[in-house]
């Protein structure tokens, strides 16, 4: 099927299931060459089986810089020059400060934030000879606002936010486009996850968007826009715009409400 990536060259991370698989599905709709990429190289086989023609699974940790390096030179040989990177990989756990890890937190920094750096880092210098290319990075609306029990996911998501402001001056003039998508909740396994731990706030499972509406965000994002961009139910986007337009103590009740049954009983299980 031809499209508006027709011939182009895509990298999606974290391809095997949820929103990257979501993404790789649609850009490949678009016409796109699609590299999968993500650490289970039998469900990535499966997707490249699914999708067809052009389309290359490529296993790999996208939290070892030297992994990053390999991918984006293995689907430059393959499939020829990037167009558009989309680093989606991630993982999200739930955790107060109190008990984060230190490997808990290495491991969602490097995996959240370290991959997004290395690949883009490995993948911007043939954007900038070519004159052309987008970066779309993955982030949350958790990485816009900070949500008790979601310690280390918060801050590696907010750190996605910064980088894609970062490379939006350094590459600014030189074709490349640069944009983070923020979902909010997304009907995927993680989201279920996310839920059977426990006590949260935002849609449900089985009321959150589907991965298909975030694919097309992404794919809308890397044509051009605006740095940052909400992906949401139209009415939830219009409160997410609405709460940041107040100040910021009301934003943090806001907030605090809607959790207070989680940190109610998070005082109830320390006896304060």
């Amino acid at each position: 099927m031809s499209g508006s990536y027709s011939g182009q060259t895509v990298l999606v991370t974290g391809a095997s299931r949820g929103i990257g698989l979501a993404c790789a599905r649609h850009f490949s709709g678009q016409g796109a060459r699609v590299a999968l990429v993500a650490r289970s190289a039998d469900r990535l086989e499966a997707v490249a089986a699914e999708l067809g023609n052009g389309a290359v699974a490529i296993p790999a940790d996208t939290a070892d810089p030297a992994d990053c390096a390999r991918v984006i030179a293995t689907v430059t040989e393959r499939l020829g020059p990037i167009d558009v990177l989309v680093s989606n990989a991630g993982i999200l756990r739930r955790d107060f400060i109190e008990d984060i890890s230190v490997s808990d937190f290495e491991e969602s920094y490097r995996t959240n934030v370290g991959g997004a750096v290395w690949l883009a880092k490995a993948a911007i210098p043939g954007m900038r000879e070519r004159g052309r290319g987008a970066i779309v990075l993955v982030s949350s609306e958790l990485g816009l606002i900070g949500a008790p029990s979601y310690g280390s996911y918060c801050m590696s998501k907010f750190a996605l936010i910064g980088l894609a402001e970062v490379l939006s001056h350094e590459l600014a003039g030189t074709g490349v486009r640069v944009a983070v998508v923020c979902p909010g909740n997304v009907r995927t396994d993680q989201l279920a996850e996310e839920y059977a731990w426990g006590l949260g706030a935002g849609a449900p499972p089985e009321k959150a968007l589907a991965p298909e509406a975030v694919a097309a965000t992404i794919a809308a994002a890397a044509e051009g826009g605006p740095l940052v961009v909400l992906a949401d139910k139209p009415a939830l986007k219009l409160g997410f715009d609405a709460m940041f337009a107040m100040p910021r103590r009301l934003r943090l009740m806001i907030i605090r409400d809607a959790y207070k049954a989680l940190l109610k009983d998070r005082r109830a299980r320390l006896g304060a």
